[in-house]
């Protein structure tokens, strides 16, 4: 193995800056001008280099260094197209690449706000929160609830929805400052028709729709108040104040979190227009360079009056330091290959989902973001909430691909079997982490010498591929059978072609099959600590399908027939 500091740093010489470039299109290919476009690179705070599109859709941002980026792209009235629910990968880019953004216009819920006399209920805020996706699962990505006031008729009119299932409400949720909405804001709120959180009324929406007659007769119920105490006794300088998240939860799953402030020498904290229900109340704290510290939530009922006297303290979230660490290959076919750049390897910490409750606060996972090593490889995944974690490792260097992930047995927890001296399997088994810990000495290595194998699903004569079809690879050698970094799987096109790269050379079982309808992120899951029994299963099927496939080191395979028997 290469000591970064020293050696391979001739191979580490990225150009000084570059651009990035690219178009902006609707769903159907038209471009669209005077899109907000943001470009900022993983692991950095604010919203990154800013530009808009031009008449054409075309946009440019110079003058970036070498690393990983993530490109979004925002107009009024449109949204992103939903993520494949069989990857939660989302794209990343490096300078010198051109890039298309898609947007589609977003769905639309309108509709009036009365009172019980039928007048107007005008500037009242009126909120839609999705409860489920166009998959029908929680959101995970993107806004989950968009807001707009009533017009002089007591109108709204809320655009740029994601598809999937919302609740409507007015009103509610205080201590905003517009003085025209403040009557309302200490109300509780009302849900569409006219109703309480438990009897509100499940409206659809799907991408480029308009959902009408979506109607609110304004109940004026008085809301209550929460109010408590959030300090930070572990802050070494004088914070900016505290954010307070309110969490609704609802039939034991986490709704939406809407935040307020506690100034700096306050008081305390108060949130009015509450109606009655369970919330959970958390604070958080954050520090530049150093991290962020979040209390512990705390889950209290309101029951026909005023919560009061909550008490939050802040504790450090986790964080993990390690480095990345390449592995030259002496095989005359890899040399000269261009060497993976620390700056466009992205490091993302991923939560594990079974394990934590669905009624916690769901931002908590958000604040484990994704970051890229320094000049050096080092890196510092931060602001873990407490739970178990696994580790994503992306990178572009097509004949280069990652051969472990490790952790010193010292610091790995959650591992019953490893000897002292030895490191833990950190793709294999979960990490966990505790408010507050510091874990060092994870070390990820990617390795010269990766292959690739590009090809087409064969199917009988007149015969069409089914919808959900996956390539998969298993090592042949048994005693590989439980490195889960040497097992992949891919969804197949929809003209049955398929491409898999940055594999390790070896010999492989490859096998195409469908996944069940309610099998989900099976491309993630095939990795999975906890997917054991799985992994057994799909052995088995590719050992019966026999069919076997040796890749050598910095070998591109091309033109690859798989053959699928359609059931």
């Amino acid at each position: 193995m290469i000591n970064l500091r020293e050696e391979s740093l001739v191979f580490q010489q990225p150009a000084k800056s570059g651009s990035i470039t690219g178009r902006v299109v609707n769903e159907s290919g038209q471009p669209l001008a005077n899109a907000a476009v943001s470009v900022r690179a993983f692991g950095s705070v604010g919203p990154g280099n800013v530009t808009t599109t031009d008449a054409e859709g075309n946009f440019q941002v110079a003058g970036l260094d070498p690393v990983a980026y993530q490109v979004s792209a925002v107009i009024p009235a449109y949204t992103a197209p939903p993520r494949d629910p069989d990857s939660t990968l989302a794209p990343y880019y490096r300078v010198g690449d051109s890039v298309k953004l898609e947007l589609i216009r977003g769905g639309v819920i309108t509709g009036s706000v009365t009172t019980s006399a039928g007048e107007p209920v005008v500037a009242v805020r009126v909120f839609a929160y999705m409860l489920r996706d166009g998959n029908g699962q929680p959101p995970r990505y993107g806004v989950p609830f968009r807001e707009q006031p009533t017009d002089d008729r007591g109108i709204y009119r809320i655009y740029g929805l994601a598809t999937g299932t919302y609740i409507v409400s007015a009103g509610g949720h205080g201590n905003f400052t517009d003085y025209n909405a403040a009557e309302y804001e200490s109300h509780a709120p009302t849900y569409a028709p006219s109703s309480t959180r438990d009897d509100a009324r499940e409206i659809s929406v799907r991408a480029g729709e308009e959902t009408t007659n979506v109607d609110i007769r304004y109940r004026g119920d008085p809301g209550h108040v929460i109010s408590g105490f959030a300090n930070d006794p572990n802050s070494t300088a004088t914070p900016s104040g505290l954010n307070i998240h309110l969490t609704s939860v609802l039939n034991g799953i986490s709704q939406w979190t809407k935040s307020a402030y506690q100034p700096p020498g306050s008081r305390g904290f108060a949130i009015s227009g509450i109606a009655d229900g369970d919330y959970d109340v958390t604070a958080q704290t954050f520090f530049p360079g150093v991290g962020t510290a979040l209390s512990e939530p705390r889950r209290i009922k309101v029951r026909g009056a005023d919560v009061t006297g909550i008490e939050l303290t802040t504790k450090p979230l986790g964080s993990i330091t390690g480095r990345v660490a390449l592995e030259e290959s002496k095989v005359p076919e890899c040399e000269g290959k261009r060497w993976p750049l620390f700056g466009e390897t992205l490091v993302t910490p991923w939560h594990n989902e079974k394990d934590a409750a669905k009624d916690q606060p769901q931002f908590l996972w958000s604040l484990g973001t994704p970051t890229i090593p320094d000049t050096k490889g080092d890196f510092t995944l931060r602001n873990l909430a407490p739970g178990q974690y696994r580790f994503s490792t992306r990178f572009l260097a097509k004949y280069w691909y990652l051969q472990s992930i490790s952790l010193p047995s010292s610091t790995a927890t959650g591992v019953r079997t490893t000897p002292a001296n030895r490191s833990t399997d950190a793709a294999r088994h979960w990490t966990t982490i505790k408010s507050g810990a510091r874990v060092s000495g994870l070390t990820i290595t990617l390795a010269a010498g990766a292959a690739s194998l590009h090809g087409q699903i064969k199917t009988p004569e007149n015969q069409k591929l089914p919808a959900r079809l996956f390539v998969y690879l298993v090592p042949v050698e048994r005693e590989k059978a439980e490195d889960v970094l040497r097992l992949f799987a891919l969804m197949v096109s929809n003209d049955g072609s398929f491409a898999l790269n940055n594999l390790p050379p070896g010999r492989y079982w490859a096998i195409a099959k469908t996944a069940g309808q309610n099998e989900s992120n099976v491309i993630s899951r095939l990795r999975l600590p906890d997917e054991a029994e799985a992994r057994v299963k799909l052995r088995q099927e590719v050992e019966a399908a026999k069919t076997e496939i040796e890749l050598k080191p910095c070998q591109n395979v091309t033109n690859y027939s798989l053959p699928f028997m359609v059931p």
